[in-house]
C-alpha cells in the first residue's frame, strides 16, 4: 500500500494518532500535510520528520479551514483525529457546559473539515474520522464522551453514502497510549492504565502507531466504506465475562 504519487491530509497531527499517521504515510512515500493549532509542536514535528509539510489551522473556525484547503488544492486521503477534551464525569454531577464543549472541540470540527474538504478530494478518495470505543463501551463518568463519540460514528454510513465513490470510515480507538492522558494526574493515569493492563486480552494498552497502521488500511481498502473499526485491545469482549 505505497503512498507514492498520494496526497494524504491529517488534521489534529500534532501529537498522539494524528502525529502516528502522518509519520506512517511519509514513511509510505506520501506527500503528508499535517495540521494543527499548535504551531510549536507543529515545528517539532517538521523538524523530526523530513519532508512533512505542516499548516497551523483552528478547525473550530470554519474560515480558516475552507482557506486552506483552497490553497491546497487536490488531494486523495482526509484522516481526522482532532479530539476535545471534556465531556467525561459522572452524570450526576456533570456540568452540561463541559459536554457541550467536548462536542465543539471534537463533534463539529470533524464535520465542518471534512465537509470543507470535499471540493478538492478527490473522487475514489477517502475519509477516516477518529471516534472513540466510549462511543459503544458502558463504564461510569463516560456519558458526555459517549455522546461525542457516537455522535460521529452515526454519520459514517450515511456519508459514506452521500458521498460515494468517496469512501468514509472510521476508527473506534480504545486505551491509546498518547498525551490526551497527560491532562490527568499522573498517578490516576498510571492506575488506569495498570487496570487496562490486567483486564484486556491483549493485557496492554495500545499505541498510536497500532493506530496508524490501521487508518493506513482503511484509506487503501478501495472495497470498504461506512464501516467502523475497533480498536480496543479486546475491550468489548470483557463484559461477556462471567
Amino acid at each position: 500500500m505505497s503512498g507514492q504519487g498520494e496526497t494524504v491530509i491529517v488534521f489534529g497531527a500534532s501529537s498522539g494518532m494524528g502525529e502516528a499517521v502522518a509519520t506512517l504515510a511519509l514513511r509510505h512515500g506520501a506527500r503528508t500535510v499535517a495540521v494543527g493549532r499548535d504551531r510549536q509542536k507543529l515545528d517539532a514535528l517538521r523538524a523530526r520528520h523530513g519532508g512533512m509539510e505542516t499548516a497551523s489551522v483552528d478547525a473550530s473556525k470554519r474560515a480558516e479551514v475552507d482557506a486552506f484547503f483552497r490553497e491546497r488544492g487536490a488531494f486523495d486521503h482526509l484522516v481526522i483525529a482532532l479530539s476535545g477534551g471534556k465531556g467525561a464525569g459522572l452524570f450526576r454531577d456533570l456540568p452540561l457546559d463541559d459536554v457541550r464543549s467536548g462536542f465543539e472541540g471534537k463533534f463539529f470540527p470533524q464535520l465542518s473539515v471534512a465537509q470543507a474538504a470535499l471540493p478538492t478530494l478527490k473522487e475514489g478518495g477517502s475519509i477516516t474520522f477518529v471516534s472513540a470505543a466510549s462511543a459503544r463501551s458502558i463504564g461510569a463518568g463516560t456519558a458526555g464522551l459517549a455522546a461525542i463519540n457516537a455522535a460521529i460514528e452515526s454519520v459514517i454510513p450515511i456519508l459514506a453514502l452521500e458521498l460515494a465513490p468517496i469512501r468514509v470510515n472510521g476508527i473506534s480507538p480504545g486505551v491509546i497510549d498518547t498525551p490526551w492522558w497527560d491532562a490527568l494526574p499522573a498517578g490516576v493515569k498510571a492506575g488506569f492504565f495498570e487496570r487496562a493492563r490486567a483486564n484486556l486480552p491483549v493485557r496492554r494498552v495500545g499505541t498510536p502507531e497500532e493506530v496508524a497502521e490501521l487508518v493506513w488500511f482503511l484509506a487503501h481498502a478501495g472495497f470498504v466504506t461506512g464501516s467502523v473499526y475497533e480498536i480496543d485491545g479486546g475491550h468489548r469482549l470483557t463484559a461477556s465475562r462471567g
